[in-house]
């Protein structure tokens, strides 16, 4: 616990900013701005290039779409029972279905199994989950908003994805050679402003509280990202037989709460802002005890 103890003080720095009433407007948008075009790309061309290959990589990918896929079927499940309006199975699917694996992933990986636990998560990441939101997320998204997915649009956002880039160029690079010295340290320096932002940013979005008639939907996503989704990834793992870092580190994404990024793809598409938001907020608080009891556990 006490490597996660920055990772709580940088959360709590963006909370306090944000209560205090004294951070800049669009400071959060401004943040995020730098994290996905210029920290995250600088992380993945710093790691990517070293990767060795290892055949167990298919489960940190295919983990991530267990998750959403798992999401989505319950969402459309439940709704079909309590008969919840569209928007709300959107916004449960989309809370459920894509967990938080860069902001607090990230750190929380690195903080928890060092650079080596970092490399895999993000191949769990970008090659999983990257795919996940740009695919499927924006599918159900459309769908329950009544809006087309056009899957024009959707290659080109996976296309021109700064991390996506970041990924496919630090393959080439993993094949040429090792990148010039300087340009490592530049990578470095980028690369290690995305822990506390990321963290900081996060804080700035955190709203607590929770309406009663939110209970429901906010508990349906909660119980499958932080308890239900983890258990079948680890099911999933023992019966292909996965083991050691990869098994650990597939179980620990899928354990994140959910993603800052569907939370804005479901807010720009009409669904339901209460679910989304209160599930954002209580899913923050709960990675930073369950993601180490999982952990634990493994």
């Amino acid at each position: 616990m006490t490597a996660l103890a920055p990772l709580l003080v940088f959360f709590a720095l963006g909370a306090l900013a944000r209560a205090s009433g004294r951070a800049p407007e669009g400071l959060g948008s401004s943040l995020n701005w730098w994290i996905l075009n210029l920290a995250l790309p600088a992380l993945l061309l710093e790691l990517i290039p070293g990767l060795g290959f290892d055949v167990q990589y298919w489960f940190l990918v295919v983990a991530m779409w267990l998750v959403f896929a798992g999401a989505w079927a319950g969402a459309v499940l439940l709704g079909r029972l309590l008969h919840w309006s569209r928007e709300r199975v959107g916004a449960v699917t989309l809370m459920a279905g894509l967990g938080n694996c860069t902001f607090i992933g990230y750190p929380m990986i690195e903080a928890l199994h060092g650079r080596d636990g970092l490399a895999l998560a993000v191949i769990a990441d970008q090659l999983g989950l990257l795919f996940v939101l740009t695919v499927g997320a924006t599918m159900v998204a459309a769908s329950c908003s009544g809006r087309d997915a056009q899957p024009s649009g959707i290659a080109h956002r996976i296309l021109v994805f700064p991390p996506f880039l970041a990924v496919l160029a630090g393959l080439v690079a993993g094949r040429i050679g090792p990148w010039p010295l300087v340009f490592q340290d530049v990578l470095s320096a980028v690369a290690a402003t995305l822990t506390p932002l990321a963290l900081f940013s996060v804080g700035l979005r955190f709203r607590p509280g929770l309406a009663p008639r939110h209970l429901g939907p906010v508990g349906a996503v909660l119980a499958w990202k932080m308890l239900l989704a983890p258990a079948a990834v680890l099911g999933l793992g023992w019966a292909a037989g996965i083991t050691g870092l990869t098994l650990t580190v597939g179980v620990l994404q899928a354990a994140m709460g959910p993603m800052i990024t569907a939370a804005i793809i479901a807010d720009q598409h009409g669904l339901e802002s209460e679910v989304i938001n209160t599930s954002l907020g209580a899913g923050v608080l709960l990675t930073f005890l369950t993601v180490p009891a999982w952990n634990m556990i493994l």
